[in-house]
């Protein structure tokens, strides 16, 4: 693995804005991170291929960064570049039945625009942070509405072939999961089916889903969201609430009193006090009521 000729070979040939020792920390939404060898912003489909072929030579590893949510960075760091899809890929094309948007816009902006042209389709999607492409990827949404329902199709950046478009329909959606989607190569591009609805009706569901949002999540507290997924029939949050886990501490890190699927940052708080909360909740519960907890939030970096 050769980082510095990689960091060469980047800086000779982007557009974008390339940065050394990066701390994640910034770049996330827990706020925990170490450094990343490499922090790249891609502002064109050219940069990215070339980036993602210069990595692949000079075998560097790599991801593909968002907003940092749904993530829990290693406290010693990433030995490999991220990748952020910069200003090509947050352009977005609105038309009365469909939204073009390319994966790096805020999913937030897509919603509110959706909702200013009178469009439904996208109600669910309120109040959740992060872009849009990490949204597909994951399948985010409510418990019984997710963003792949409205999903037209996906194209693709895959390494060594080129662009490839998947139909919605070709997807393997499922709770929190699009079937490895993000395996297969990078999300560039989203078209998202909307059609023209009530815009009363259309505020007051967006209305309701941000006010439950609100009331039931620890907004604005650093915090990757949901930490387990619900297990079927189930919801991890009540489990680790009546196994009397609300409000436990390790650090800077503590379960919330809000809600108990929720990990936060309450000042300081590392990614060992983080992973010691997860062991501490996933095994009182698999201990209490035999449920084995699978973790919804994703891991980067090495962890002890």
């Amino acid at each position: 693995m050769s980082v510095s000729a990689a960091a060469e070979r980047i800086e000779r040939g982007i557009a974008g804005a390339l940065r050394t020792g990066e701390p994640l920390a910034r770049h996330t939404s827990f706020r925990i991170g170490g450094p990343a060898s490499l922090h790249v912003v891609c502002d064109t489909l050219r940069d990215l291929s070339m980036v993602v072929e210069t990595l692949s030579e000079e075998e560097v590893p790599w991801t593909v960064f968002g907003r940092g949510t749904n993530l829990l960075v290693s406290d010693s760091g990433y030995e490999g570049a991220v990748i952020v899809l910069g200003r090509e890929f947050r352009r977005r094309d609105v038309q009365h039945d469909r939204i073009e948007a390319g994966a790096g816009c805020n999913l937030a902006g897509v919603v509110r625009e959706a909702y200013s042209r009178g469009l439904s389709g996208l109600e669910c999607a309120v109040g959740i942070p992060g872009t849009l492409g990490g949204a597909v990827t994951m399948n985010a949404g409510a418990r019984d509405e997710w963003i792949g329902a409205s999903v037209g199709s996906v194209t693709l950046l895959v390494p060594g072939e080129g662009l490839v478009r998947l139909r919605g329909s070709e997807v393997a959606w499922g709770y929190r999961s699009s079937g490895h989607l993000g395996d297969r190569g990078i999300v560039v591009e989203v078209e998202i089916c909307v059609f023209p609805g009530d815009s009363a009706e259309i505020r007051r569901r967006m209305d309701e889903s941000f006010r439950r949002r609100k009331t039931t999540q620890p907004l604005g507290v650093p915090s990757a969201g949901s930490v387990f997924v619900n297990p079927a029939g189930g919801s991890a949050g009540r489990l680790i609430e009546s196994c009397g886990l609300k409000g436990r501490r390790v650090g800077g890190a503590a379960i919330s009193e809000v809600h108990a699927n929720f990990i936060v940052n309450e000042g300081g708080a590392t990614a060992r006090d983080v992973l010691e909360l997860m062991h501490v909740a996933r095994d009182t519960v698999k201990e209490e009521y035999g449920v084995e907890l699978k973790t919804e939030i994703r891991f980067l970096g090495t962890f002890a």
